[in-house]
């Protein structure tokens, strides 16, 4: 799934591809944003991690990535 998350005071977002899923992204971000946590980790599908101060989310996107593949398939 492809998730987007905006930073405040950034003309561009993080932009990354996950294989979380939505409903435990959105308890992640929920957690959050509630003021609990100074920071939240994202991991994406390549098993990077992306530390976003939680006071700068000005949004997240959650999507799917169907019909967003470019290439053949077999």
């Amino acid at each position: 799934m492809e998730v987007r998350i905006g930073i405040t005071h950034s003309p561009r977002e993080l932009s990354f591809e996950s294989n979380v899923a939505v409903a435990e992204l959105q308890e992640l971000v929920g957690k959050a944003i509630s003021g609990s946590e100074p920071l939240v980790t994202f991991t994406d599908s390549k098993g990077k991690h992306y530390l976003v101060a939680t006071a700068a989310i000005a949004y997240v996107e959650l999507g799917s990535d169907a019909g967003r593949r470019v290439g053949f398939v077999n």
